[in-house]
């Protein structure tokens, strides 16, 4: 009776406790059912979310530009090759769309990707015998940023379960050119809105970096409901947010006045293997840096063989040498207490018996009484000393040096921009200051302050960016205008120091001569300064431990171009002096320059060579128009085997030196043959065409992409390697042979150079 008793609670408690789970069980499913909520998350934004692919459509990257539009750097489409392991991804057994054959498949893309078939085969296999086995994998660095080309030869091999993902890589057509300026972005990780980590390309250095909220642009999405395999539902839902492609960024570069710059360094580079260089060039009377490049420099396509990421123009000061001198001389001409006729005792300067006595260059020898302004022309460090101490005072000398904004940054729109420092607390700095030792300044600011003299006193404020541009609407965004930043000299001071800056080029006794140009008068200074020693104290030692250096401008009666060049530690043979590395430089830039920028010769000893009026070319017959330029004097090329020209590198009524290479193009366009064709003559030829030119190395063609003779489209892709005369270009094993242009060919296509264009 008790057991039946126990039996019947121990049934009802099992009773009351399977209708309560029941309960609780059945309310909770009446619950989810009228909220459609689990856990206060919605099952229906959850089905949403499963249901949902989603992706980002990338914003292009905006371009760089020269400032006549020559693309400087572009987002290339690159690939991603990615295999499918997944069996449920095929819905045909017959059409496999996984991968079916893993040794089959590695042994096809290795030689493709450049790597062992094991390395492929063992990324497959381990996707295979992951637990969960993986939809998808990749392999590596090896199978991204792969060509169109490549993409191409993969397909070709219709290996099932092989697919590709477009991406952008950020590609330098021109290679090592102008790279501290343009700088170089790659791809980086980064956490968006949603805490989801995203890859985009940003920039690192240069004007990569400057500008890379501009470049970047937006990113958009497209979204849409799929099922299991990926494929879009009847009613997808799709929401699509096109992207805003970054804007385009217009520099004040000049394309050919760059490549003169970079032809020219690489040539001194090879020549006399330099620690350092830097050159930059400006237009004198707006203040845009029209080239500008510093050595060691770097491929930004190449970002890993970075040896130097400074930009030493803006970034890192030097002692200017004799190069400051021409602003002593503007400050006592600004005061009123300089007169050039006026003698002194050369060789040495003792002030006090307390002051280390000021030496002239020639071990203080001197050359006995000269005059200031021949002082000048020989660069006397006596008479520098001179004008600071007895005429001008050195309080009133500093007033100039700030005048001048030598311890003030320029403010140009590059990132990394350092001063130099003025060493004024002790006599002997103050002396040293006025010949420049002991104080350092950048190659921007001596520039910046050059301005003052080439542009009748009024200073220039350096910049780069010259327009930022919509790609979509071609709208001027914003833009650079020149800015004069202050007046320290009067129009009359500035006059009178250049006809000192030419005296010291061409005088009789003047320490540039090595500067002289052929058809143009310059002017300038010269300046050898000592480097500091770096393990502590005093200055190197030899000759060749100098940076030697020129700051000068040309036509000198009315400048167009400001130059600085600067060579530090060039392996000098016996008779040698630092200043030829640096004049090969200077005059090749600037007599080439200023042709180029059609500036008429005004040398007064040149043989006066007359222009050549150019007849009217579109539509005329190639072969007459040919015979008839060449009776002329003109080196012409013929591009094409059309009937009539359509376009070409010179205008009708132009007048241009009849050494002019002129390229005429037809309407049946065709690759001639370039070899031995200087950089800046295939860039017209890329220009005109509009090719995708990509270069290697400097000086001359030496090999070249497209075969002679072979059709030209619009966007054609042009690849050349360049060396400079002398350079043989070594034999890669299956290359096709070229005929090279000779020495001597090219040793009078350099001559040439030097008045052509």
């Amino acid at each position: 009776m008790r057991k039946n008793k126990t039996t019947h609670m121990m049934a009802g408690i099992l009773i009351i406790f399977f209708v309560a789970i029941f309960i609780v069980l059945t309310g909770r499913f009446i619950y989810i059912q009228a909220t459609g909520e689990v856990n206060n998350i919605s099952l229906e934004e959850w089905a949403d979310q499963k249901r949902t692919a989603s992706y980002t459509l990338p914003a292009e990257r905006g371009k760089i530009l020269d400032k006549n539009g020559m693309i400087l750097a572009y987002d290339r489409p690159t690939y991603r090759v990615f295999a499918v392991l997944d069996e449920a991804y095929s819905e045909n057994p017959e059409k496999p769309r996984h991968v079916v054959d893993v040794d089959k498949t590695s042994e096809a893309l290795a030689p493709i990707l450049e790597v062992d078939a094991s390395m492929i085969r063992d990324s497959l296999q381990a996707g295979l015998d992951a637990d969960p086995p993986r939809f998808q994998v990749e392999f590596g660095n090896a199978g991204r940023q792969l060509s169109q080309n490549k993409k191409e030869e993969i397909e070709e091999l219709k290996l099932p379960g092989i697919y590709f993902d477009e991406e952008a890589m950020r590609f330098y057509p021109n290679g090592m050119f102008a790279s501290h300026i343009i700088g170089f972005a790659r791809e980086s990780e980064f956490e968006d809105e949603d805490g989801e980590i995203r890859s985009e390309i940003a920039g690192v250095t240069g004007m990569e970096k400057q500008m890379d909220e501009l470049l970047r642009g937006e990113s958009g999405y497209i979204s849409y409901q799929r099922d299991l395999y990926n494929s879009k539902l009847l009613n997808p839902n799709e929401v699509i947010k096109e992207p805003e492609d970054g804007n385009d960024v217009y520099l004040t570069l000049d394309q050919k006045i760059q490549t003169l710059v970079d032809e020219a360094m690489s040539t001194v580079e090879s020549s006399y293997s330099p620690e350092r260089m830097t050159a930059v060039v400006m237009h004198a009377k707006t203040g845009e840096v029209l080239a500008m490049s510093s050595r060691p420099s770097y491929n930004p396509n190449n970002p890993a063989d970075v040896q130097n990421w400074y930009n030493d123009v803006i970034s890192t000061p030097i002692e200017p040498g004799s190069t400051v001198k021409m602003f002593t001389w503007a400050a006592a001409i600004e005061e009123g207490v300089y007169n050039g006729d006026e003698k002194y005792l050369s060789g040495t300067y003792n002030v006090n018996e307390k002051i280390i006595p000021i030496r002239d260059v020639n071990e203080g020898k001197g050359w006995g009484t000269i005059s200031f302004d021949e002082g000048f022309e020989r660069s006397s460090n006596v008479a520098a000393s001179k004008l600071v101490w007895e005429k001008l005072g050195t309080e009133k000398f500093l007033e100039y040096l700030h005048a001048f904004d030598i311890d003030k940054p320029t403010d140009i729109d590059l990132p990394g921009e350092i001063t130099g420092e003025i060493l004024y607390n002790w006599p002997r700095e103050k002396l040293t200051t006025s010949f420049g030792q002991g104080s350092t300044v950048t190659p921007i600011q001596m520039m910046k302050a050059a301005t003052a003299i080439a542009n009748d006193g009024k200073m220039l404020k350096p910049y780069v960016i010259n327009k930022i541009v919509d790609p979509a609407t071609s709208e001027v965004i914003d833009g650079n205008e020149p800015e004069v930043t202050s007046e320290p000299i009067s129009p009359e001071t500035a006059e009178q120091v250049r006809g000192l800056l030419q005296r010291a080029v061409e005088g009789e006794n003047g320490t540039g001569k090595q500067f002289r140009l052929e058809d143009y008068t310059i002017g300038g200074k010269t300046g050898t300064a000592q480097i500091p020693n770096p393990d502590g104290g005093g200055y190197l030692s030899g000759r060749e431990n100098m940076i030697f250096s020129f700051l000068g401008m040309a036509p000198i009666e009315d400048p167009e171009l400001v130059m600085f060049v600067s060579v530090q530690q060039p392996d000098l043979e016996a008779g040698e002096y630092g200043s030829q590395p640096v004049s090969f430089i200077v005059k090749n830039v600037m007599e080439n320059g200023l042709h180029y920028l059609n500036i008429d010769p005004d040398g007064e000893d040149i043989e006066e060579i007359e222009r050549v009026e150019i007849p009217e070319l579109n539509g005329k017959d190639p072969e007459q128009l040919t015979t008839q330029l060449e009776e002329k004097g003109f080196n012409v090329t013929t591009v094409g085997s059309g009937t009539k020209v359509t376009k070409a590198n010179v205008t009708a009524g132009e007048k241009t030196l009849p050494t002019k290479h002129i390229i005429l193009i037809t309407d049946e366009p065709a690759m001639p043959d370039i070899m031995g064709w200087s950089k800046r003559q295939v860039v017209e030829l890329a220009d005109m065409m509009d090719l995708q030119l990509e270069s290697f190395g400097n000086g001359y063609v030496v090999m070249q992409s497209v075969e002679p003779g072979t059709a030209l489209s619009k966007g054609a892709y042009l690849g050349i390697e360049l060396l400079p005369p002398g350079e043989e270009r070594e034999e890669i094993p299956g290359d096709e042979e070229q005929e090279e242009t000779s020495d001597g060919e090219q040793e009078e296509q350099v001559e040439q150079e030097e008045i052509n264009e």
